[in-house]
Parts: structure tokens; sequence; C-alpha cells
């Protein structure tokens, strides 16, 4: 007993199935080529494959180089440290002396070197009144009698004592000014000293602060170097990948590709041949092969 059965198949229209099965074959084609750059020696020369084809990669990520301004900015900070100390080491020597400026043993530089002088002075003004009372006693009526005598010797005492006195505070304020200078001089020598460190460590953060801003220029001209590479890269990447791009293109257009619905009816009973069975399901291949042939992709 013989059945029939109807098979309803749902495809796309022969030619249009021939130009996929072109896309399918260029695509195969392209896929089986390398895709990248040559491969370049440190002497520029191309590397080979072992079967002599030149090798491929795809264009490699590179990072832009420092810029000479950052080097230079680097090369200067390096030489730059330390370079407050020898303004310390001076500071050190000169607070050194102010110290030494304070030593008691010291004092004699500060003195007045008119000293002498003026306690000359001084003598000699109160030899004066001494020879004028001296004189005033010797002149009185009856001579030198014993209260008189007496009366001279205490106006002596008396005056002695005023030069001993005068002299004393001379010398004492000799001594005081000289205090004072040997003061005045150590303070200075301790000010210089502390303003030479503070000028050695001005030094140094003026030259960190060029060198920074001199690195942060480099680093904007390093940035833009980096840029141009990426660019290029970019720009290498899609030409190697244009191609793949048309296909893919090709390939979306061909996915909106009309179709067309082809009923084949056949007789099947359990007696069916192995060649009727073969034709049968050949002909969907037959179409293709044909719409193929039409379009001129095999020849």
């Amino acid at each position: 007993m013989s059945t029939e059965t109807q098979i309803q198949i749902i495809r796309e229209d022969p030619e249009i199935e021939a130009y996929k099965l072109g896309l399918l074959k260029s695509a195969k084609q392209l896929s089986d080529q390398p895709v990248g750059v040559p491969v370049v020696d440190e002497d520029g020369n191309p590397v080979l494959n072992p079967d002599g084809t030149p090798k491929l990669q795809l264009p490699p990520q590179q990072i832009a180089e420092m810029s000479k301004l950052q080097q230079d900015a680097i090369s200067e900070a390096g030489a730059g440290i330390g370079a407050y100390k020898p303004y310390l080491a001076e500071a050190g020597f000169t607070l050194g002396d102010a110290q030494a400026a304070l030593d008691p043993s010291g004092i004699a530089q500060f003195m007045n070197p008119y000293q002498r002088a003026v306690q000359a002075e001084i003598d000699r003004s109160f030899d004066i009144q001494l020879a004028n009372a001296r004189q005033q006693a010797v002149g009185q009526p009856g001579g030198p009698s014993a209260f008189g005598g007496s009366r001279a010797a205490i106006q002596e005492a008396e005056i002695g004592r005023n030069r001993a006195a005068a002299l004393a505070q001379a010398q004492a304020q000799n001594f005081l000014q000289a205090q004072q200078a040997q003061a005045q001089q150590a303070e200075a020598l301790g000010t210089l000293g502390l303003r030479q460190a503070s000028l050695g460590e001005l030094g140094q953060q003026v030259g960190q602060r060029e060198q920074g801003f001199l690195f942060d220029l480099g680093q904007r001209q390093q940035a833009q170097q980096q840029a141009e590479i990426e660019a290029k890269r970019q720009s290498d990447m899609a030409q190697l990948y244009e191609p793949f791009q048309r296909l893919g293109f090709l390939s979306d257009i061909y996915k909106g590709a009309p179709t067309t619905q082809q009923t084949i009816a056949s007789s099947t009973s359990p007696n069916v041949s192995p060649a009727q069975q073969f034709l049968g399901l050949g002909i969907a291949g037959l179409s293709a092969a044909a719409g193929a042939q039409k379009a001129g992709l095999f020849g």
C-alpha cells in the first residue's frame, strides 16, 4: 500500500542563495588570510615565517616615551638633591661664631679703645682739683695748722674718693657697653646663620617648583605624543579590518533578501528505491547550483 506525503519547503530565491554562498566563500577566503602589519627586526628587516611569507601582527600598543622636558626635570631634580647642604653648613659655622662671640674671655675686643685716654682725662681733672685744694690749704692764715691740715686731708680724701668713683664708673660703663656690643654681634651672627639656612631651604623649594613645572609641561607633551600614537594605531586597525566590515555590510543586506515558497509533492511507499530518494532530496541542491551558475559565481 502506497502513501502520499506533502512536503512544503520555504527557501530563498536561488539567485539570492547563490549570492550568499558567494559571500560565505569570500568570508572563508578572507578569514584564512592572516591580518596584521609586517613584523620587523631591530634593523628594520621583515621577519619571515617558516614558509617564507612575511610574519604579521596586529599593530602593537605603544607608550610614548618621556619628553625631553620630563627627562631634564628628573635630571635636575636628582642633581638638586642636597643643594641646601652648603648653606646649612655655612649657617652652622656662622651660628658657631655667634656662640663664640658670647665667650666672656673675648669681651676685651669690644672694649673702648680710648678707655685709657678717658681714664687719663679723669685723673687729670682730679689732679687739678687736688692741686687747687692743696694750694688753698697752704694759703690759709696761720699756715697749715692742725685744723687746717686736717681739713686739707679731708678734702684730699674726698677728691680721692671721687676720683675712684669716676674711674670705676667709667670702667663699668665701658664694660657694659662692651657686653652690649658683644651681645649685638652674637645676635647679628645668629640672625645671619638662620638666614643662610633659610636661603638654602628656599633655594631647594624654588628648584623643586621649577622642576615640577618643567615635568608638567613635559607630561603634556607626552600625552600629545600618546594621543598621536593611539590615533595611528586605530587608523591602522581600521584599515586592516575594513574588508571584514564590507562583508558584514553585505551580510546585513542579505538578511533582508526575499524568500519564495516551493511545494514538492512526492509519493512514497515501502518499495521506494534509493535512487528515487536521492532525486527527491537533491532538488534543493540543484536549484541552488543553478542559481549560482546563473549568477556567474562558479564559472
